[in-house]
């Protein structure tokens, strides 16, 4: 059997090391930043409002601060990833993230505390999430690198299944102090298989000698025209992602959506994710990543256009299911893209600088709805249809991009022809 014949099948084992590290990542995911804050967010926002009588676009400025600051930290963080072992950036970030969640339990009437919360947490946000773990399941994948992703980042949907109803349950029954102390404590639950399982795969011993991975280097990244189409994706669709989720609830509940109905579209949305999310992990491995992305970004139009217009639970449900699929498999593709045309050298930094344009996108997509709102005195449906002409646009950028194999840029490996020689085995110390 040859080397790389041997190397697909150990990773088809489910005794491969790379799986425990993988469901590790999944759990981690499952209660970062990515499920809690935004899919929480417009859950409180009637609450806030009803206490302290604070705008939603002021509000919403307070997420968008976050996604700002993540937006300016995450290169640095993608760099930390690239040089030291994972758990040494993972396990303080979620320290940090939890506490910070926790302290808005204590939040007083004075607007100022909510937004220095939130810069923390867009501080600790990539620490915490799917971008940190994805680097460490890369380098354990190659043949199965598309369904080990999509897991991945699965654990962000079954997080968007559980918690916004349990978020406002707790909000209902013990008020929305209590809510945020126990997002809180959730946010802990990723720290235990973080540090005992995720660690990268050791480098073999002609890369240890050479002290470098396979890989594009940035420069040769960033004046590469794919890197940049991808880059305008991804804002595109975080503006639309989270101009919509941000206020989804408070949008339902206006139409005449109970809040119950409206935190299980908000679940549903998280569920469809799932769904989407493992289908296009397996669809990735075996087709033009390219064109699945421009099909599921399609889905998230659809389903966005359904909910500007939703008036029962059933079409509410409808399309938020769509949306789902849609932008939740979106998010499996981007990194997926970057580590096939540019490899893993420096994965990290490059998929920094791409949660640069992600948080630029959805810090401005949740402020421009909170300013309509404020401006109009609802959530007018053509308000949502804009949005669904945002993720349109995506999906026709997403035409531009060629196959992995057709692409070429300057010192870039041979995974920009689909694969590369994965390190041998063993543990990271």
């Amino acid at each position: 059997m040859s080397e790389e014949s041997s190397l697909a099948a150990s990773e088809s084992s489910i005794h491969y090391a790379g799986w425990g590290v993988t469901a590790a990542a999944f759990a981690g995911v499952m209660v970062s930043f990515a499920p809690i804050v935004p899919y929480t967010f417009s859950l409180f926002l009637n609450p806030l409002h009803a206490s302290f009588g604070w705008k939603r676009e002021a509000m919403s400025g307070a997420f968008a601060l976050a996604a700002m600051t993540c937006a300016l930290v995450s290169p640095a963080i993608g760099l930390l990833l690239d040089r030291f072992p994972p758990r040494r950036i993972l396990l303080p970030a979620i320290v940090l993230f939890a506490a910070a969640l926790a302290s808005l339990s204590r939040m007083g009437s004075g607007i100022g505390r909510f937004y220095l919360t939130y810069f923390v947490l867009g501080l600790a946000a990539n620490g915490t999430a799917q971008f940190a773990y994805t680097r460490t399941v890369l380098t354990w994948f190659d043949r199965r690198r598309g369904f080990a992703l999509a897991l991945i980042l699965t654990g962000s949907g079954v997080g968007a299944l559980i918690i916004p109803p349990l978020t406002q349950w707790v909000i209902q029954h013990h008020g929305w102090r209590s809510a945020y102390l126990m997002l809180g404590s959730i946010a802990l639950l990723g720290i235990p298989l973080t540090a005992l399982l995720v660690r990268n795969r050791p480098a073999p011993a002609q890369q240890i000698e050479k002290h470098v991975e396979p890989g594009a280097t940035i420069g040769a990244a960033l004046r590469s025209w794919p890197f940049w189409i991808l880059a305008i994706i991804i804002l595109l669709s975080a503006f639309s992602e989270n101009g919509l989720v941000t206020n989804l609830s408070a949008i339902l509940t206006e139409h005449g959506i109970a809040a119950s109905a409206a935190a299980l579209a908000l679940s549903v949305r998280g569920g469809a994710g799932i769904v989407g999310r493992l289908c296009s992990g397996y669809l990735l491995d075996r087709f033009p990543a390219q064109r699945i992305q421009t099909c599921i970004l399609l889905l998230s139009a659809a389903g966005t256009l359904i909910l500007a217009y939703a008036k029962t639970p059933a079409v509410s449900l409808t399309g938020a299911t769509l949306l789902g699929i849609g932008l939740g498999s979106e998010a499996d593709v981007g990194p997926y893209l970057l580590s096939r045309y540019f490899g893993r050298r420096h994965f990290s930094v490059l998929y920094g600088f791409t949660w640069t344009a992600y948080a630029i996108g959805g810090a401005t997509g949740p402020m421009t709805m909170g300013h309509l709102y404020d401006r109009a005195g609802a959530y007018l449906p053509v308000f949502i249809v804009g949005l669904a002409g945002v993720s349109l646009l995506a999906a026709l950028f997403s035409l531009l991009l060629v196959p992995t194999g057709s692409a070429a840029v300057e010192g870039a490996d041979p995974s920009l022809s689909g694969s590369w020689p994965l390190p041998a085995t063993g543990q990271e110390p």
